[in-house]
């Protein structure tokens, strides 16, 4: 049940009897031939598919994360990590104060992975609340279904390019490229990650059959769902 299909009354309904809701955050950064939103893009229709059939309401994405090692290809846009890190707090302290006590981040960007360390913090000052991180592509059975598919699965890769993440107006990308060495990626500055990773993938095939691409989507929709039910 999505934030933006609900009024006040009925989240103030919702939370006399159940105080689970979600946070989708995801980021706006180069994709390659994809979508810049793909991760904000990917983060929001897990947390909306998983939590539909429990009603559970799903708060809007955050579009904006971490992603400075981008910032050479335009569109791209990061956050410093003190900003990052005020502003999940300042929407985990409006969530609290709306009644939720359990908020599940379904997180779509590798980049974001300091709002553990942020929520667990922010727990310390809220004891009577509880913060879940769920990265939906690192879950146990959701990884294991990447590895049987392929195990070359990269940033901007066939992991990401699904129907809704693809680009209209842009014919369908064929093939794929050697595999970049991230670690050297790292120590770059942004300019010079540009230079390495030329399209903007990190290597591997760009695109799989949307059979398996939807096989693997059930799985990670089924995965972040039960760790809602189990709450």
């Amino acid at each position: 049940m999505r934030i933006a299909d609900m009024d006040w009354r009925m989240v103030e309904d919702w939370v006399r009897h159940d105080d689970r809701c979600v946070l989708p955050l995801g980021s706006t950064e180069q994709h390659a031939g994809l979508s810049l939103a793909t991760d904000a893009i990917l983060a929001e229709r897990i947390a909306t598919e998983a939590a539909e059939p429990l009603n559970i309401p799903v708060f809007p994405v955050v579009p904006f994360g971490l992603a400075p090692y981008f910032s050479g290809f335009p569109g791209t846009v990061t956050l410093r990590v003190a900003t990052f890190a005020a502003l999940v707090r300042d929407v985990l302290d409006s969530l609290k104060g709306s009644g939720f006590r359990r908020i599940m981040i379904v997180n779509g960007h590798g980049g974001n992975q300091p709002v553990g360390a942020i929520a667990q913090e922010w727990m310390m000052d809220h004891p009577d609340a509880r913060v879940r991180v769920h990265d939906w592509w690192r879950g146990p059975l959701t990884l294991a279904a990447v590895q049987r598919i392929d195990p070359v699965a990269g940033h901007a890769g066939w992991m990401e390019n699904y129907p809704w993440t693809r680009l209209a107006d842009r014919p369908p990308e064929e093939g794929g490229k050697a595999v970049v060495d991230v670690d050297r990626m790292r120590t770059l500055p942004p300019f010079e990650v540009r230079l390495l990773l030329d399209d903007g993938s990190y290597g591997g095939r760009l695109q799989r059959d949307d059979s398996e691409m939807l096989e693997l989507w059930d799985v990670a929709v089924q995965e972040t769902r039960s760790l809602l039910e189990e709450w």
